[in-house]
């Protein structure tokens, strides 16, 4: 799959993973969205639950061991994401209702879906059905696959 100028939702992890883990892998995603090959979609509840698991003890540890404040990723978020309302609930219902925001806006604009949620990626086929895919992968317009 090659993604060009499409709109994608990003979950959390995927985020965690650009700005706090820095991903080796996660350049080529940064790299579109800032060059708008990728339009990011997203949700206020989204941005509220970004804040909040950049306090789990874990990712401050992380953090404060790169060098990395929470106010930098809610920056990152707040340049790139296009904001939108919460979408209605899709069709199919995720186990984890965390997750559900996700689904519901991919559904809703049939945008890309970036999630390495196993609960998310068995929903897979069915969001299919729906117009959305879900990737663990970016693959950059020349055809590069980059595992998330």
């Amino acid at each position: 799959m090659t993604v060009q100028a499409g709109s994608v939702v990003i979950d959390t992890n995927i985020v965690l993973d650009l700005w706090v883990y820095q991903d080796p892998a996660m350049p080529p995603l940064w790299q579109a969205l800032q060059a708008g090959q990728l339009r990011w979609l997203a949700t206020p509840p989204m941005r509220e639950e970004l804040l909040r698991v950049l306090d789990y003890p874990h990712i401050v540890q992380r953090r404060e061991r790169d060098g990395v404040t929470a106010q930098a990723v809610l920056a990152h978020f707040d340049t790139l994401a296009h904001l939108q309302d919460v979408a209605p609930k899709a069709l199919f219902v995720c186990k984890d209702e965390d997750d559900q925001k996700f689904i519901d806006l991919a559904v809703a604009h049939r945008a890309l879906l970036l999630s390495k949620d196993k609960q998310v990626l068995r929903l897979s086929k069915r969001l299919a059905s729906l117009g959305v895919e879900v990737a663990k992968s970016h693959t950059t317009p020349g055809g590069q696959t980059n595992p998330l």
